[in-house]
C-alpha cells in the first residue's frame, strides 16, 4: 500500500500545480509532461497515476473550497486529504502573481464566438457526484486563517461574459431548430433577458421541435466543465414551476473551445444546491 503523502511532497506538488495554473490563466503555454517529470524527482517514488490524481485533488480544493479556477485537463477529484487543502490555502495566500492573474482572467470582457457548425457543441453533462464528500472538508478553515477568494463568483458577475454566453446560446437555438426544419419557430425565439429584463427566471424563450415552449437559463464559464455555477432562488423556483420545459444551458471553456451541456427540468433534480448566501432582514 502506498505511503501517505508527506507535507514536503504535498507542498512541492501544490507549488508546481499553481505555477501551471498561473501560466494557463495568463495565456502562456506550458508542457504538463515536463512539469510532471520535474516534479517526480522531488517525490517519494510516486508514479504518474498518483501524481495525476493529486493534481485532480488540487482542482477539487480550488473549486470547492476557495472559488478559484482549476487547470483544464485535471478533472476535479474529491476525497482529498485535509493536509492538501491546508497547503493549497497557505500557498494561495502568498501567491500574489496568481491572484492578480486570476482576478484579471475572470473579469475580462467577452464576445460570442462565431461558428458555422454547432453540431459538435452539445456534450453530456458531468456525472452527478455522490453527495458524500471528504469528511468535513472545511475543517481546516476553522483551524487556520480563513481564506476564500471567490474568483468563480466574480466571473459569474461578469456581465460581458454572461451576455456573450446568452448570444451564443441564441445562435445555437436558431441552428438547432433550423436543422430540424423549424425555421418558423426559430424566427420566434426571444432573448427575454434583454427584451423584458432580468428576474423572470430564464434568459431565452425558445421552442421544442413540437412547438412546445422551451425556457432557457444560460450560465457561462471560461473554465472547466465541472466548474460550479451560481443560480438565484428565482431561477431555481422557476425551474421547479416549469419542470421539463426548463433547460439550463451550461457553457464552459467559452473563451477557447466553447461547449454546452443541457440540464433539463428542475435544477435541484440535476445537481446539488448549496445555500451559500443569506439575506438578513429586520422585522417592521
Amino acid at each position: 500500500m502506498p505511503s501517505p503523502w508527506s507535507r514536503e511532497e504535498v507542498e512541492a506538488t501544490v507549488a508546481d500545480y499553481l505555477h501551471m495554473l498561473t501560466q494557463e490563466l495568463a495565456g502562456q503555454s506550458y508542457n504538463k509532461t515536463k512539469h510532471r517529470q520535474a516534479l517526480s524527482a522531488k517525490l517519494n517514488d510516486r508514479n504518474d497515476g498518483a501524481i495525476e490524481r493529486k493534481h485532480q485533488n488540487i482542482s477539487a480544493v480550488l473549486i470547492d473550497l476557495l472559488g478559484v479556477p482549476s487547470i483544464i485537463g485535471y478533472k476535479p477529484l474529491r476525497n482529498y486529504q485535509g493536509l492538501l487543502a491546508e497547503v493549497v490555502a497557505e500557498q494561495l495566500r502568498s501567491h500574489e502573481l496568481l491572484n492578480r492573474v486570476a482576478a484579471t482572467a475572470v473579469e475580462l470582457p467577452a464576445s460570442p464566438p462565431l461558428l458555422d457548425d454547432f453540431r459538435s457543441i452539445l456534450v453530456d453533462p458531468p456525472a452527478r457526484a455522490k453527495e458524500a464528500r471528504s469528511p468535513d472538508p472545511t475543517s481546516y478553515i476553522r483551524e487556520r486563517k480563513p481564506i476564500r477568494l471567490d474568483y468563480l463568483d466574480r466571473e459569474a458577475r461578469n456581465r460581458s461574459l454572461g451576455l456573450a454566453g446568452e448570444k451564443f446560446a441564441l445562435a445555437y437555438e436558431h441552428a438547432r431548430l433550423y436543422a430540424v426544419g423549424q425555421k418558423r419557430l426559430a424566427d420566434r425565439i426571444e432573448h427575454v433577458s434583454q427584451s423584458k429584463g432580468d428576474g423572470l427566471g430564464y434568459d431565452i424563450s425558445s421552442f421544442e421541435e413540437s412547438g412546445e415552449p422551451r425556457f432557457i437559463e444560460v450560465k457561462t464559464t471560461a473554465f472547466v466543465k465541472e466548474t460550479p455555477f451560481y443560480i438565484s432562488k428565482g431561477e431555481v423556483d422557476f425551474s421547479k414551476e416549469r419542470g421539463d420545459q426548463f433547460h439550463l444551458y451550461r457553457l464552459f471553456a467559452f473563451r477557447q473551445d466553447p461547449k454546452l451541456f443541457d440540464l433539463r427540468g428542475p435544477v435541484a433534480s440535476n445537481c446539488f444546491l448549496d445555500p451559500i448566501s443569506f439575506v438578513g432582514r429586520f422585522a417592521a
